[in-house]
């Protein structure tokens, strides 16, 4: 059982100095707690304690008489430890200074302490632990060797800065390492951005930009801006914009390809005198063939998508040309080719039908578009390209313009932020005549701004005639 040790009695309060009464356990003046009051110990335990050999007698030290400073304040000479004969913790004399070191100049080792192997001259007696020494045997530095190279040191510092092989990659963080084949820099270690993250792209009369956004993994956009002639050597311009669907397979690879193919097809029969309405309709075929073959590849190329391997790989796409005078546009999907005039006094105009649930209902009269594009269905398209797409029905649409204006080619990763023209008209900045890749750069950035939700891309093509005072033709198919 435990034991309560009776506190001895006090000569005065701790609080309030007063003598308390004999067996009080509060003070009666303030109340002090006197319980708490430790009990001095009644013997004073011994501890063993380990005490240094005595040092043998030595003779007193006698201190140097410091000089005094002269008629010009010269400070008086340093006496340093050294200079003073004495002894060590363990007894043994300190380095005097009738007895020069090979290294100091100003004492040598006790001769109790450990000898060195050889000379004076020797290598052991000029080794210093905390330094490091070259082969000779010559102090270098009063640093410790390094296990890698010191990146202060010149000879690093100009194998960063060494321009790279022809080719190779530069980190965009630190601006000199290499770029390995995993897309990180040699250098420090920072991930690179994916190429197709944000691209860009300016000819003479078209401009393009595409982003990743700010949610998506990837960017499965993809464009492809170009120019030719025609065969009485007036200009034609083309921008083909696609929008890879994000629940098939490889959606990346199949706007990409369907890009490429369907600029392929307008650059090659442009310049033979192909009606550039026919023209972007045989365009339209060549991108959906190209998507399809992507099906028909084997396996092993779907490996790093195998959750996705139910679903073709598929992409929406719209495209215009500019040619002859004619506004030339085509699509299949969601993706949007608006006009803006460049008298904003003008009415602007969205140029194309979307293939999606949205549009369906509005053009069946059952729904208004503000309730269909409300619903959460809306945005499901009813066209797209792609192997397991329904028969392929491609939009297009010729136009006569009879003012200059500017055409805006776009995914919806844009235009869910500026839905209708004349909110697309109000986010394009005013002098996207002169410069449509800055113009490009701020649609992106808009976009961006309201949530970057979803890949952005959009393309440009400044209109320029001459005002005729007659209304704009239209024919569609």
């Amino acid at each position: 059982m435990s034991q309560s040790h009776q506190q001895p009695a006090l000569s005065k309060c701790p609080g309030c100095e007063e003598p308390p009464v004999a067996g009080d356990l509060f003070c009666g003046a303030c109340g002090y707690d006197l319980s708490a009051v430790p009990a001095r110990p009644d013997d004073r335990p011994t501890m063993a304690i380990t005490v240094p050999p005595a040092a043998p007698a030595a003779e007193a030290v006698r201190w140097p008489t410091a000089e005094e400073t002269d008629s010009s304040d010269v400070p008086a000479p340093v006496v340093r430890p050294a200079d003073v004969p004495g002894t060590d913790s363990g007894g043994r004399p300190l380095t005097g200074p009738d007895t020069p070191d090979a290294e100091s100049g100003r004492g040598a080792a006790s001769p109790s302490g450990p000898a060195r192997t050889g000379g004076p001259d020797s290598a052991a007696a000029r080794v210093r632990h905390d330094d490091r020494a070259d082969q000779g045997g010559a102090e270098v530095s009063g640093d410790f060797a390094l296990a890698a190279p010191d990146p202060r040191a010149p000879e690093h510092t100009a194998a960063l800065a060494a321009a790279p092989a022809p080719g190779a990659k530069v980190c965009v963080a630190c601006r000199s390492g290499r770029v390995d084949a995993d897309g990180y820099c040699e250098n420090c270690g920072h991930a690179q951005p994916r190429e197709r993250d944000h691209m860009e792209q300016e000819l003479d009369a078209v401009a393009a930009v595409s982003d990743r956004g700010l949610r998506h993994h990837r960017n499965e956009d993809s464009f492809a801006v170009s120019s030719t002639a025609l065969p009485d050597g007036s200009p034609a311009v083309v921008a083909i914009v696609c929008d890879g669907v994000s629940s098939a397979s490889r959606p990346d690879e199949a706007s990409a390809a369907a890009a490429s193919a369907a600029n392929e097809a307008l650059l090659e029969s442009l310049p033979r005198g192909t009606h550039p309405q026919q023209a972007m309709h045989e365009a339209i075929v060549a991108a959906s063939e190209a998507v399809n073959a992507l099906a028909q590849e084997p396996s092993g190329a779907r490996e790093h998508d195998a959750h996705r391997h139910q679903n073709a790989p598929a992409c929406t796409l719209v495209g215009a040309i500019m040619a002859g005078g004619l506004l030339i546009v085509g699509w299949v999907g969601d993706s949007r080719v608006y006009w803006v005039p460049e008298d904003r006094t003008q009415p602007t105009a969205r140029l194309t039908e979307d293939d999606s649930w949205a549009a369906q209902m509005v053009a069946a009269g059952l729904m208004n578009e503000a309730e269909a594009y409300a619903d959460e269905r809306a945005h499901a398209i009813t066209g797209w390209l792609g192997a397991d797409a329904y028969e392929l029905e491609p939009h297009t649409a010729a136009f006569k313009p009879d003012r200059p204006g500017l055409v805006v080619v776009c995914t919806d990763g844009l235009w869910n932020y500026a839905e209708s023209a004349e909110e697309m008209a109000a986010a394009v900045p005013a002098d996207a005549q002169e410069q449509p890749l800055h113009a490009a750069r701020a649609l992106v950035g808009h976009a961006l701004d309201g949530g970057g939700h979803d890949n952005v891309t959009v393309a440009l093509l400044p209109f320029a005639v001459r005002p005729q005072g007659a209304g704009s033709a239209c024919d569609t198919v």
